[in-house]
């Protein structure tokens, strides 16, 4: 609880933030630019993937803070969220995530599932642990069942997985900028400086969409 806590502080430092000027990105350290662009899922606008795991200890640290940027995206860009799964042992959370995203609940769930793994320390790769949690959240329990067993979940945890390799993504959280960039917290240095480089680089990305050399 009292990591929950000082990420939340994080949170709040993020906002009071919003008022500096941010300083430019550097390409090579702040990002890195991919040597082979990749197709994006969301049209017209600059597409945003996160990769991350439930169980990762920095996924649930940045997650007020990633709450509180996405309040501040423009409408010309859309965030995507994908379940990292570099081992088996990842494939479970990757499967829930789809089945709430099928269920329409990751609005309800999505930070709920964070903290089973990290405050509660609820281990909900157990079928039988992960049943009992849904049915304490008032999800039909056998629909919940059908949905997370089934060829359309798999098939989507596996797509997440193969994206992630196609990306070289090496660890999580990490994030995918229309296509072409990519950076982390580990890059960027800082939380708050992550949402400013991630920002900078939607800027960028519409920027180069349009055709316009950037302004000097």
């Amino acid at each position: 609880m009292f990591t929950r806590a000082l990420a939340m502080l994080a949170a709040a430092v993020l906002s009071l933030s919003a008022f500096a000027a941010p300083n430019a990105a550097v390409e090579g350290r702040d990002y890195a630019r991919l040597s082979n662009a990749q197709p994006v899922a969301t049209g017209n606008k600059v597409e945003v993937l996160e990769f991350f795991w439930y169980r990762c200890p920095h996924c649930f640290q940045l997650e007020p803070g990633l709450t509180a940027w996405l309040k501040t995206l423009p409408r010309d860009a859309q965030v995507r969220r994908v379940p990292a799964v570099f081992r088996d042992d990842w494939m479970p959370g990757a499967k829930l995530y789809y089945t709430l995203e099928q269920m329409n609940l990751l609005g309800k769930l999505h930070n709920k599932v964070f903290d089973a793994y990290h405050v509660e320390e609820i281990n909900l790769n157990d079928p039988a642990v992960l049943g009992g949690w849904v049915a304490k959240q008032g999800v039909d329990h056998k629909k919940f069942e059908a949905i997370y067993n089934s060829f359309s979940t798999q098939s989507k945890a596996t797509q997440g997985a193969r994206l992630a390799a196609s990306y070289g993504i090496g660890g999580v959280p990490a994030f995918i900028i229309d296509g072409k960039f990519t950076t982390s917290q580990s890059m960027a240095g800082s939380e708050p400086r992550l949402f400013e480089v991630l920002d900078q680089l939607i800027v960028k990305a519409r920027t180069e969409r349009s055709g316009k050399k950037p302004a000097r």
